[in-house]
């Protein structure tokens, strides 16, 4: 048992805690622990004690900062790979238990490997399978190896109203640990379901992520869409995931995502890849290139066509090409950035186009039979 000082006031409520290395909100307070039985200060540092406060206090509002400084350990970045090994989709997700991170259903489907990384690391964690899955609200549970981190704290759905502010954490490609802010615009019901509408805006690879509300807890887990070209952001209500958990769980490989088709449902058509509403279409080889005075290599370029089907415009596409011979097998990727000779399509308008180039081996003019383009993501501009 311990009491807590605040600039040398005492706090008189007592603080029950397992480890007395606990910590202060903001920096620059002086916050001390002083111990009944024995006298002794105990120092709080700044990344400790916020957890602690807001258990005893669930009801404080936390700024952004302390939101993003409390929830970031917790949240993920999950790159899905093919058969290939080469990456299919991104997406974000966040911890709910030992090894147990949630995310969206589409972010996964399709996919038959894949890892996530925490936010600023570079260890790459291996998905193992799924735990459990909801298709008719787009949700899968996932075992994640060696996803150590705070479960993230799970709010009530039913004390979420329109005009609440909410936080959305995620990870828009190349832009981990993203915080946006926003309200609840509206609370959609339809027929048995509800889902929420946020003002926050949720960028291509969010998709997975935790809404938060302004105490830090989980109201719901974020889904972007594009409808008639037009990106709205919305939230599956926390009660969805907290259903999913109760279930019993049994490992299954990634490949069953795709095995059993999403109910029908609002969430079965809300839920997108976070690269829909931009496509790579129209490829063409275009002229042999020569590089060194030795002509010691020889290369190709290609061109094809970027085009944003969206009412917003769009810039710093992602993108794979990759080259298949006659027997479906890949015989080379191509990477967006990869190539410095490479023209960036830059912004590209609502409802337009602008081709993107880049260039390979001249041997993938022969060998090639089939060319597949994957937008992986994109930023969405003002």
């Amino acid at each position: 048992m311990y009491r807590a000082f605040l600039n040398g006031r005492r706090i008189d409520r007592d603080l029950i805690v397992p480890d007395p290395s606990f910590v202060s909100m903001k920096r620059g307070l002086a916050l001390h622990a002083v111990s009944k039985s024995r006298p002794r200060l105990v120092h709080l540092t700044v990344e400790r004690v916020l957890a602690i406060f807001l258990c005893l206090n669930p009801v404080v509002a936390q700024t952004a900062r302390m939101i993003a400084q409390t929830v970031s350990p917790s949240v993920v970045l999950l790159v899905m790979e093919d058969r290939n090994g080469q990456q299919k989709s991104i997406g974000s997700g966040f911890v709910v238990g030992e090894d147990v991170v949630a995310t969206n259903m589409h972010v996964v489907e399709g996919a038959t490997s894949g890892f996530t990384k925490f936010v600023q690391q570079q260890t790459k964690h291996e998905i193992s399978g799924i735990l459990a899955m909801d298709t008719a609200h787009d949700l899968v549970l996932l075992s994640v190896n060696g996803a150590r981190a705070p479960a993230l704290s799970l709010g009530e759905s039913a004390s979420v109203a329109v005009g609440d502010e909410v936080f959305v954490l995620g990870n828009p490609y190349g832009l981990e640990g993203t915080l946006s802010q926003g309200i609840v615009s509206g609370i959609r019901n339809v027929g048995r379901d509800a889902f929420l509408q946020i003002t926050a805006p949720i960028s291509p690879g969010s998709s997975g992520g935790p809404v938060l509300n302004s105490g830090g807890a989980v109201v719901g887990v974020a889904v972007s869409t594009f409808r008639g070209g037009q990106n709205l952001n919305f939230a599956i209500p926390v009660a969805y995931l907290k259903a999913l958990l109760d279930e019993t769980k049994r490992l299954k490989p990634l490949s069953a995502a795709g095995e059993f088709p999403r109910t029908q449902s609002p969430f079965a058509e809300i839920g997108e890849s976070g690269a829909h509403g931009v496509i790579g279409a129209q490829f063409a080889w275009g002229i042999q290139l020569v590089e060194g005075p030795a002509i010691l290599l020889k290369r190709i370029d290609f061109t094809f066509s970027l085009r944003n089907q969206l009412r917003t415009a769009v810039k710093n596409v992602k993108f794979i090409v990759i080259f298949y011979d006659r027997l479906s097998k890949p015989l080379e990727v191509y990477e967006s950035g990869s190539d410095i000779m490479a023209d960036d399509p830059g912004v590209i308008r609502p409802g337009l186009a602008k081709r993107a180039t880049g260039s390979v081996d001249l041997s993938l003019r022969r060998l090639t039979a089939r060319v597949e383009i994957r937008v992986l993501g994109f930023d969405l501009t003002e």
